[in-house]
């Protein structure tokens, strides 16, 4: 069954007012282009999950479409703080559920499993026990130890990004995976943003690079730079410029919502935000090719 679409159809389609959406990527393959849909369709009360609630989340925040955020780490990677996100919850705009990272893993893969929880002992020594309620302990049946526990969880949608799958929905990502997978199979729905979209014979020459299979991809959409500016392994590096330059316009809310404005709202699509990115500023984010040593799989003649 092919999975192909466009973004604007697949956001309009799975994502709604008031949905848990988490959005995953681990320092690359982070769904930026997905996020700006979001934005554009003014989707609004929505609780994003994610580890690390960098840029991709001020910006939703920004723009007024988050009600809740369930995290276990935010700022801006390298730089600093996340300006608007400090905000929104100084005001009491957002509300907040912070684990530790392992602990929100957990929560996902829980969901995954279809368990109710997952005990975990990381918690031991922490004060976010005492700021999270949803955070317990229970009593091994096995030997009596304590160990802490966290709830599953089940997102209304993922949406990923990724380095390329086929019309089935089947997805390949090579570099870190992060919790990508876990989020996917936790979720009701997946839609997934590629840098390409290639024939099943080029998914299936290489199998073990198949992160997701198509069965559980709700939507497939090509998106080249979809998650500029974090990076795509063996496709652009990050550009930590713009990270740089999110700091200052974070700062002032009237810099902020004018960037907005400028850079997601009054662009009709992601293909327009390249062309206003300009083609000399991603060709120096292209990265050196740098191949892996190749797999024999051997075949039966």
């Amino acid at each position: 069954m092919e999975k192909i679409t466009d973004l604007k159809t697949a956001i309009n389609k799975y994502v709604h007012d008031g949905s848990t959406v988490v959005m995953e990527g681990f320092t690359h393959l982070i769904p930026f282009a997905a996020a700006h849909e979001i934005i554009r369709q003014q989707k609004m009360n929505l609780t994003l999950v994610r580890l690390t609630p960098d840029i991709i989340y001020d910006q939703l925040i920004a723009a007024g479409c988050c009600k809740k955020l369930i995290f276990s780490w935010a700022g801006n990677p390298g730089v600093g703080s996340l300006h608007a996100f400090r905000r929104a919850v100084q005001a009491g705009q957002v509300e907040i559920e912070e684990y530790s990272h392992f602990g929100l893993a957990m929560r996902l893969f829980a969901g995954a499993s279809n368990l109710p929880f997952m005990p975990l002992r990381s918690y031991f020594g922490s004060d976010l026990v005492r700021a999270n309620r949803l955070i317990k302990t229970i009593v091994s049946p096995f030997d009596g130890e304590i160990l802490y526990v966290v709830p599953s969880i089940t997102p209304d949608v993922a949406i990923l990004h990724a380095q390329r799958a086929d019309q089935q929905g089947n997805v390949q990502v090579w570099g870190l995976a992060g919790v990508q997978k876990e989020a996917a199979f936790a979720s009701k729905h997946v839609i997934v943003t590629v840098e390409e979209v290639v024939s099943s014979d080029i998914i299936r020459s290489d199998p073990n690079r198949t992160l997701l299979p198509g069965l559980k991809v709700s939507a497939i959409c090509q998106v080249p730079f979809g998650s500029h500016p974090s990076y795509a392994q063996g496709y652009y590096d990050r550009d930590t410029d713009f990270y740089l330059e999110w700091d200052e316009i974070a700062r002032n809310p009237t810099t902020l919502q004018h960037w907005l404005r400028e850079w997601v709202i009054k662009i009709p699509s992601r293909e327009h935000y390249i062309e206003k990115l300009g083609r000399t500023r991603l060709e120096a984010l292209r990265p050196t090719p740098h191949y892996s040593e190749p797999v024999n799989y051997g075949r039966h003649h």
